[in-house]
């Protein structure tokens, strides 16, 4: 994974890797970052943990930069680009300009808070195709979100927006079997629930494998900085996916396709889940063996058989997470390398090797 952080360094090409072509390895890329740009800098911060190079933390700073004017952007989405593009710069090195940086993004999450609702909503420049603004949720807010706030928002007189931001979500989102839809419609006067609804998922009374992900992976950031109170959700959401990821271990893209078994796979969700449950691990002592289990099977199975090269005939870049399902629903990138299923393989493999304590990040 470290060669191909290298290869992606050395490409050609303008703007923030997004998602690549399995075939050539190119990577398409976002002008601005979008709402991954933060993974690839992501990806070079823990690089320079890994390997203690320069070049790394050098190259995190330079990119880390390039994210600084969306702070202003009216998107929650934003959490990802700070948490990950600066907020790993300051837990990991100190780094100052990170700092900056993830205060100025911290700051723009909370200016976007409604307290009436107790949440930041999507925001009308939100990176989906249709149905955003200022009445409209997404689990995906959380991750990187909660993370900021947590570890940022004291400096503003705002340390509550963390708690009601989670809290609220999971009100919204969270469903009484413990499965996540992905998106919600609420009244923007009191945060009541309208519907819910998905952007990426099958159906919106399916299971996107993503949402559970994200839902899983924000709860185990949210423990990790300071909040216990979410630990009873936080082993239920928890719970429910290790007992429907499938026996390989390897999630289908939603987990409620009737074209299961031979659905499309997506390596990011499972990525981003194991990474969540190795975090959990540490915070839930009782569910410790079946969350390392789990995660560590799910990792397992993705570097050896969704990594390139994936066999001795393949001749393919080395270090592509491959069967990476972007939106199906939309049909865009269903099966391409993502940087940020890169970037939570690589973060999986860290804190199995010992390299990295899962709750820093």
């Amino acid at each position: 994974m470290i060669a191909r952080i290298d290869t992606t360094l050395e490409q050609d090409g303008v703007g923030f890797p997004h998602y690549a072509d399995l075939h050539t390895g190119r990577w398409v890329r976002t002008p601005d970052g979008n709402w991954t740009g933060g993974f690839w800098v992501g990806l070079l911060w823990l690089a320079a943990w890994r390997t203690g190079k320069s070049k790394y933390r050098s190259a995190a700073i330079e990119w880390a930069e390039r994210l600084a004017p969306r702070a202003a952007s009216k998107s929650v989405f934003k959490g990802f680009l700070f948490w990950y593009g600066a907020g790993l710069g300051v837990e990991l090195f100190g780094d100052r300009v990170a700092r900056q940086l993830a205060y100025d993004g911290t700051k723009g999450l909370i200016e976007m808070f409604n307290g009436n609702a107790g949440l930041i909503p999507l925001g009308t420049d939100a990176e989906e195709a249709a149905e955003v603004g200022n009445d409209r949720a997404n689990i995906d807010a959380l991750p990187g979100t909660v993370a900021l706030l947590l570890t940022h928002a004291l400096q503003l007189g705002a340390d509550d927006v963390a708690r009601r931001h989670l809290t609220k979500h999971f009100e919204l989102c969270v469903r009484s079997d413990d499965s996540v839809c992905q998106s919600a419609v609420f009244e923007p006067a009191n945060g009541r629930l309208i519907r819910r609804y998905t952007h990426k998922g099958l159906s919106d009374d399916s299971t996107w494998g993503r949402a559970q992900a994200w839902a899983m992976l924000a709860l185990g950031q949210a423990m990790s900085f300071g909040d216990s109170s979410c630990q009873e959700t936080a082993v239920a959401v928890a719970n429910w996916w290790v007992a429907h990821l499938p026996p390989d271990s390897v999630a289908y893209w939603d987990f409620d396709d009737p074209a299961i078994p031979n659905a499309p796979r997506d390596s990011a969700a499972t990525a981003i889940a194991a990474a969540a449950l190795l975090k959990l691990a540490v915070l839930v002592p009782e569910r410790r063996s079946a969350y390392l289990r789990t995660a560590e099977a799910s990792i397992r199975a993705l570097a050896e058989h969704h990594l390139t090269p994936t066999g001795p005939e393949d001749r393919r870049a080395t270090g592509m997470l491959t069967d990476g399902c972007f939106d199906r629903r939309s049909g865009f990138a269903t099966n391409n390398e993502l940087i940020f299923g890169d970037y939570f393989l690589f973060e999986g493999l860290l804190v199995i090797s010992g390299d990295l304590a899962p709750n820093r990040v």
